[in-house]
């Protein structure tokens, strides 16, 4: 029989830079010049946000936040360590990434051998220096891959009934995707990634639905927005992605080893949130999920549609369907968990852990 441990953390990018720079998201927000001016005066934000961006542009707050999302990140690598995985299978988004014009799937296992990694390929595209200080040559780590247990997960999930494709190499000239390296990074910080000793098996969800191709998966201004997007289609809905997760949760049972299980992403992200002006994420929607997860109540999940994920900026919370849907498909139950508010820092992040 085998042991799971069931783990959620963010993978936040700006959490590799420097305090100074993790307010990036916003400081570029406000130069959209089809925001009202009202909604970007900080006088009337909320008390929160006014006490967050200070008289520094968040530089000051930073240090705390980053101190949360740190001590959330120590905690599940504490989980992980004394729990000793054989693998650790990584739910993440893909930002226009992997997946571009080509094909974009709803879920795709990435079944690939040790990879080199470079840690600051998304910090350069940001032009953001990283906050270890750490010199900009040389720096690589190396992803275990475990690939012969990856395709085994797939077979036994597609003979479960749901579709699943899946990767044996990377896409050349293209950063790996930062959902599963920043998972690394993080959970390894003390050494960038360099001393992570479990196989990882990344299965790419794809979270960010309409919004993948025209919006590359990123960022968009308002004057694009409202000249009318031309929106993909919609990315697995949050219940298939739960029944994903359950598929997964069935395949983890028979293999007889011990597997952690991680969802790798922040909750609401302000950037994606139109009806907030891209200026803050929605706390309250992010509150409901939380409230109800901590209850064991995952009804509540299933009860909101892709349409509401969306429209609350929840889109990389697609990941934590998945986890959720192993966590109940095992009877597993939450341990500890913690909820880290913003409303400078673009994103809210829950930590989590399962047992």
């Amino acid at each position: 029989m085998a042991e799971v441990l069931g783990l959620g953390i963010t993978h936040y990018p700006l959490l590799a830079g420097a305090d100074s720079h993790m307010a990036n998201l916003l400081k570029f927000t406000l130069t959209d010049p089809d925001i009202p001016d009202e909604a970007k005066d900080p006088r009337n934000w909320s008390e929160l946000a006014q006490r967050e961006w200070g008289e520094d542009q968040g530089t000051a707050a930073a240090a705390g936040h980053r101190a949360q999302l740190l001590a959330g990140i120590a905690k599940c690598r504490a989980e992980l360590d004394a729990f000793e995985p054989e693998v650790v299978i990584v739910w993440g988004d893909d930002q226009y990434e992997n997946f571009r014009e080509e094909v974009i799937p709803s879920f795709c296992v990435l079944a690939y051998e040790d990879t080199e990694i470079d840690p600051f390929a998304v910090l350069d595209i940001m032009k953001i220096p990283n906050a270890w200080g750490a010199p900009r040559e040389g720096q690589t780590f190396t992803m275990r891959g475990a690939p012969e247990f990856a395709k085994a997960l797939v077979t036994d999930v597609i003979n479960d009934d749901v579709d699943c494709a899946y990767s044996y190499q990377p896409r050349e000239h293209i950063h790996f995707p930062h959902a599963f390296a920043n998972t690394q990074i993080f959970l390894d910080w003390d050494h960038i990634g360099k001393q992570f000793p479990y196989p990882i098996v990344p299965v790419a969800v794809n979270c960010y639905g309409e919004h993948v191709i025209a919006r590359r998966g990123g960022l968009a201004r308002f004057a694009e927005i409202n000249k009318g997007e031309r929106l993909d289609p919609p990315g697995p809905s949050p219940r298939r992605c739960f029944e994903l997760g359950r598929a997964v949760g069935r395949s983890v049972r028979e293999s007889g080893k011990r597997v952690a299980l991680v969802a790798s992403s922040s909750w609401s992200h302000a950037f994606l949130v139109d009806r907030l002006w891209h200026l803050r994420p929605d706390t309250e929607a992010d509150q409901v999920l939380y409230d109800a997860m901590v209850a064991g109540d995952y009804e509540a999940w299933l009860e909101v549609t892709s349409r509401d994920i969306v429209e609350a900026g929840q889109h990389e919370m697609l990941n934590w369907y998945c986890l959720l849907g192993a966590m109940q498909e095992l009877g597993m139950t939450l341990e500890w968990s913690d909820f880290v508010v913003t409303e400078v820092f673009n994103s809210n992040k829950t930590f989590a852990v399962f047992k």
